[in-house]
């Protein structure tokens, strides 16, 4: 039986980046360490990490009594307002949001500043959709799904620059931006999504439509896993999503000749390699 794992599964660019900063953080032994919210959607990291001392905070409230210390905003990104509440607390602020995030946090601040309406396509409770909403001067409207943009009843005279979650589905976006279009609106798309989460995607459609069993791994929080979840569950019905080794509970049948196994983009290494070798050495 052959094990396919894609080539872009686990940490993309800027969870590295988040997640080495905690942890170089951690190794100058500063007292008083913290994430504004969880610094990735994975509870291994998030629990190792506070195992070494590091707390998450959700609220800037939560530093009121702290005289000392280090926040360290998540990769996902805060809202403007967030920004500079922690800013007035006094404390280091370490900034990790992954920078395509912060791409779009200058495009739509940019483009409000010109006049233009702003359209996100993303999840509207996601925090990196509400940190890039927060940065819009002007209105702003969070579209989910192309079903959404058909009920979409905006102005038509009305110039709108259209952005994008960086970890949402690219066909969706695609369909989304067609309906728009299709509808008369006069928009400017600024195609977001980063690199990393389109070859994710592609990987794990191509690598699915050919396996007979399909294992995603991600953080059951993680908005990038459970889209690549979606894309290989529509094309291999027996597509398990797990955390880690321990949840997977495998039904494979006589006939499987190819396992196909991806993960999310906060998905540490060693539970990928965990996997697969139990996959290889199991079946």
């Amino acid at each position: 039986m052959e094990v396919v794992v894609a080539d872009h599964a686990g940490f993309c660019f800027g969870v590295t980046k988040a997640v080495e900063t905690v942890y170089n953080q951690l190794e100058k032994k500063k007292l008083n360490i913290y994430t504004f919210g969880p610094i990735i959607h994975n509870e291994i990291v998030v629990g190792d990490l506070e195992k070494k001392g590091v707390k998450v905070v959700e609220d800037p409230l939560e530093l009121g009594d702290v005289e000392e210390g280090t926040v360290i905003i998540r990769s996902h990104g805060v809202t403007k307002e967030i920004q500079e509440q922690l800013s007035g607390t006094g404390l280091e602020i370490i900034d990790a949001t992954c920078p395509f995030v912060k791409r779009i946090h200058r495009i739509v601040e940019e483009e409000s500043a010109k006049g233009s309406s702003v359209i996100v396509i993303g999840s509207a409770d996601h925090p990196e959709v509400q940190g890039i909403v927060s940065y819009a001067g002007g209105p702003v409207y969070v579209i989910d799904s192309p079903e959404k943009a058909e009920e979409f009843d905006g102005d038509k005279e009305t110039g709108y620059t259209v952005v994008c979650q960086t970890t949402f589905n690219t066909n969706k976006f695609q369909e989304t931006i067609e309906i728009l279009s299709k509808n008369g609106y006069n928009i400017n798309v600024v195609n977001t999504i980063c690199n990393a989460t389109d070859e994710r995607q592609s990987e794990a459609e191509e690598i699915s439509s050919k396996a007979d069993v399909m294992i995603v791994i991600g953080g059951a929080h993680s908005s990038n896993s459970r889209k690549l979840y979606d894309i290989c569950k529509r094309r291999c019905g027996k597509t398990y999503f797990i955390q880690t080794l321990e949840d997977l509970h495998l039904d494979m049948p006589d006939s499987a000749k190819l396992v196909g196994i991806t993960a999310g983009a906060s998905t540490p290494k060693n539970i990928i390699e965990e996997v697969q070798k139990y996959v290889r050495t199991n079946f």
